[in-house]
């Protein structure tokens, strides 16, 4: 008994090398055909996939951390305010256009008391290359002006505090809290939502369903980052159209059925 109990300990240890090696082979798995693979992804966005178990959803993390420890946001920041404006800039853009609008704002205006002073003409002059900026550029000098007045020039440290600011909703202030603060929060995006969906990690038929499932099957030790690697995930690997299921470290335990497991 005892023999067998040690043979399951150490047969852990190598199925994150095993999958990791083949991942980066690209021989994890295989996409199926079109039309397989979008009769699954519909099957997927429905929330109507099977549930990973608790230790499916343990191992899919562990091999997360060694394969980035510490993962962190794209964007580019250096303290919570400007955190939280590049958060409000990115919502419907990406953040390599986010990052390539930023650095000349925030070298005039890293404060909120300087941004509010800056004016919201000035602001949309600087970020006029990213989606919706006129609307952006107002709500990025209305939350500065606000977090003057009432936040004494910081960034709140609640959900509700800071869902109370202009552009800024549930899952703009879990980036912030996670980001700035280490809050264990899930801020679900397209691709957290795609890829909570897709691989039966949680499922749920809109953004807040998936958030939900999060907090209650992310493993203790994996919630502070889990956030990071699931967008990451969905980022560069489970991708909307046909996911690069072959340098996929989950794909065994990964319920999509538009895929094969090699």
């Amino acid at each position: 008994m005892m023999a067998k109990k040690a043979l399951g300990k150490t047969a852990k240890k190598p199925s994150i090398k095993k999958a990791l090696t083949k991942a980066r082979k690209g021989k994890a798995a295989k996409v199926k055909p079109t039309p397989k693979r979008a009769k699954a992804d519909a099957k997927a966005a429905s929330g109507a996939l099977p549930q990973m178990t608790p230790a499916q959803i343990e191992e899919a993390f562990r091999r997360f951390q060694a394969a980035n420890l510490e993962p962190k946001t794209e964007l580019k920041y250096v303290n919570p305010f400007t955190l939280l404006v590049a958060v409000v800039l990115s919502a419907q853009a990406t953040d390599a256009g986010v990052n390539k609008a930023t650095p000349a704002l925030f070298a005039l205006a890293d404060t909120p008391e300087k941004m509010a002073a800056l004016g919201e003409d000035r602001i949309r002059e600087l970020v006029k290359t990213i989606g919706l900026y006129r609307t952006k550029a107002k709500n990025v000098a209305a939350l500065s002006q606000i977090l003057v007045e009432q936040h004494g020039g910081q960034v709140p440290r609640s959900r509700e505090a800071l869902e109370a600011l202009p552009g800024v909703g549930r899952k703009t202030a879990n980036v912030v809290l996670n980001t700035a603060f280490g809050e264990e929060t899930f801020a679900v995006d397209t691709h957290i939502f795609r890829v909570g969906n897709r691989t039966g990690m949680a499922t749920g038929k809109n953004p807040f369903e998936v958030e939900q499932k999060l907090e209650k099957v992310v493993p203790g030790p994996y919630r502070r980052h889990a956030h990071h690697w699931l967008i990451l995930h969905g980022r560069y690997t489970c991708v909307a159209r046909k996911p690069l299921c072959e340098r996929c470290i989950i794909a065994d335990l990964c319920q999509w059925p538009g895929k094969t497991v090699l």
